[in-house]
């Protein structure tokens, strides 16, 4: 069964003691059914000779009465498969989960064939040892709260060994930490010990470094003030020469403007400039002229 099905050992005596259940039911169901036989032959069958509709009343009321247990039985076990599907449902829900069946796999020929050989031979078996052990068959745990406090020991037990596992890996942490930390020390102090013996030379090639720098700097600085004594110089001559540039400038303009007026006094002086003033003086009293002789010809306004 366990093979065939997949169960563990706990599920395979589960399915065990539900058909032993069932077998319980069908064999007092059928011993019912057999007193109704036995019940027929002692109340009716009592004479030697009966009629055709006599036996055909004795056997529709012996079917009624079977068919009735039948039919009881067939309701009774359907009514305690859903009682049993009841509790699996309960405790599937109680962990969240969703069950499901395949109503098809219930008409499977294959599996009810197995399901018969196991009641042959792994059930009759197991019976047998049941029987012998009843006294000592540990009780299963309760169904509301079995399930949920045996996860919960598997859980903590779980958590427990990880958390021994993180410890022991802590200290093996621990450990190399420390050991890192004692060789870091080690090292730094060998460190220290190179830097002061370095030090020392170079200290001293730092110091003549020092010197050449101070050596190099005071040079710049007597360029530079040597060029700034230069570029004063310079500017000043430079000042001096704009200064007597202005100075000759003003005097060259003063120049130029006296020439302009000479030569101005020259040009009244000559005998063109004469007669074109004249020209101009008779031409202006001819405009005046012809100016009053227009305005006695224009009306007034």
């Amino acid at each position: 069964m366990q093979a065939e099905f997949g169960f563990n050992e706990h599920h395979q005596n589960e399915v065990i003691n539900y058909m032993r259940f069932a077998r319980s039911k069908m064999v007092l169901r059928l011993k019912t059914i057999d007193s109704c036989f036995e019940e027929l032959k002692d109340s009716r069958l009592v004479e030697e000779t009966f009629t055709v509709d006599e036996v055909k009343e004795m056997l529709d009321g012996l079917q009624m009465v079977v068919r009735g247990e039948v039919e009881m039985e067939l309701i009774n076990t359907a009514h305690t498969n859903v009682l049993l599907l009841r509790q699996l449902f309960s405790q599937a829900e109680k962990f969240y989960l969703r069950l499901q069946s395949d109503i098809s796999e219930l008409e499977n020929r294959e599996l009810l064939e197995q399901v018969a050989e196991f009641e042959k031979t792994d059930f009759k078996s197991a019976d047998k040892v049941g029987m012998n052990q009843e006294t000592n068959k540990p009780k299963l745990a309760p169904l509301n709260e079995g399930g949920v406090s045996e996860l919960l020991n598997k859980e903590i037990t779980r958590l427990q060994e990880e958390n021994d596992k993180l410890k022991a890996r802590m200290r093996t942490l621990e450990s190399q930490a420390m050991s890192a930390l004692d060789e870091r020390t080690k090292a730094d102090r060998a460190l220290k010990d190179l830097q002061k013996v370095q030090g020392d030379q170079q200290l001293a090639d730092q110091s003549q470094e020092i010197s050449g720098l101070e050596d190099t700097v005071a040079a710049l600085r007597d360029d530079y003030e040597r060029s700034l004594s230069a570029n004063s110089a310079s500017q000043k001559g430079l000042q001096e020469n704009l200064i007597s540039a202005k100075h000759e400038l003003l005097r060259v303009q003063e120049q130029l403007s006296l020439a302009e007026k000479e030569l101005d006094k020259k040009f009244q002086q000559t005998a063109a400039y004469r007669n074109m003033k004249e020209i101009l003086t008779k031409k202006n009293e001819q405009i005046k002229d012809i100016r009053k002789r227009l305005q006695r010809y224009e009306p007034s306004e």
